[in-house]
């Protein structure tokens, strides 16, 4: 079948791979119990994966195709998303460092879409390293020094 010639297969592989990559960081954030996790994240990396290969292709088919719109546009939609995640509780926003995250799993999608897997990986664990570690020296260390942001409301009074 045509289906399965080696230009589709490649392309085949980078669609699963971003998925598994945006899978990777969704599930901390669904460990985390946060509001978008591990579909969301997985269909944010494949989605952005399918424009960056979908861009690539019309490159090659049609010459005056500029290869940056894709990922610009890829960018905008991600900031509706990432805006729509981030709530007001009084003067505190909650949400922003998942709508961060989505950020990272569109861009590791275009990554792998446009076949920089290396630089997808490392992506992958640096996010993963400041949705983890950092979580942690923030609540061992930071909040004593600054303070708690969801209780400033106590330091005001």
């Amino acid at each position: 079948m045509e289906i399965f010639v080696s230009q589709n297969l490649e392309i085949f592989g980078r669609l699963v791979l971003a998925v598994v990559f945006g899978g990777l960081i969704g599930i901390e954030r669904q460990i985390a119990h946060k509001t978008a996790g591990l579909r969301t994240f997985s269909l944010i990396s494949l989605s952005s994966c399918l424009l960056a290969v979908i861009s690539i292709l019309l490159e090659k088919n049609f010459a005056d195709f500029n290869v940056a719109i894709i990922p610009t546009s890829i960018i905008g939609g991600i900031g509706f998303i990432g805006a729509g995640l981030i709530i007001f509780h009084g003067s505190h926003p909650s949400g922003v460092t998942t709508a961060a995250g989505l950020l990272v799993a569109a861009a590791v999608g275009m990554a792998t879409g446009f076949g920089f897997y290396g630089v997808a990986v490392l992506a992958v664990a640096i996010t993963l390293m400041v949705f983890t570690v950092f979580w942690i020296f923030e609540k061992k260390f930071l909040d004593k020094i600054v303070g708690d942001p969801d209780k400033s409301d106590e330091r005001n009074l």
